[in-house]
């Protein structure tokens, strides 16, 4: 597999305002920020600015190779939300303290239920974030 160079890792993080590109967590707020494959290597996915964005530690650790997820309100299985295709606020919004994150599509239920992103403890540091204005970014909106 070939890597990603260090100029196109940058023009990655820069594209992605330091936000993980599915849950929306500050970089300054997690201890690990990574370059996914939306579409894995071993899939057929590419190096490519088409095919990358950035994931907190905690989204990427559960997205692994999967591409599909099932949407908990319909069981049906679906693609995962795209940051590269797809628009974060016509699938997500945070609910009104800012804490949980709100699926509004099928893919946006799927991925938050695939990448555990309203796990207790996730909750909790928002929580704690919000309390001190670092949570959740002023671009998305609250429900």
């Amino acid at each position: 597999m070939s890597r990603i160079s260090k100029k196109m890792r940058q023009q990655v993080l820069d594209r992605a305002n330091g936000l993980c590109e599915y849950c929306q967590t500050s970089e300054e707020l997690v201890l690990t920020i990574e370059i996914d494959h939306i579409i894995p290597i071993e899939a057929g996915g590419k190096n490519e600015l088409g095919n990358l964005c950035v994931a907190c530690d905690s989204c990427n650790s559960r997205k692994l190779d999967f591409q599909t997820g099932v949407d908990p309100e319909t069981d049906q299985e679906v693609p995962l939300f795209n940051p590269r295709l797809q628009n974060w606020s016509e699938h997500f919004q945070w609910n009104e303290d800012g804490t949980i994150m709100v699926g509004l599509t099928t893919t946006g239920r799927a991925t938050i239920h695939r990448l555990g992103c309203n796990r207790e403890a996730v909750v909790r540091l928002r929580r704690r974030w919000v309390s001190v204005g670092w949570h959740p970014p002023k671009q998305f909106p609250l429900e």
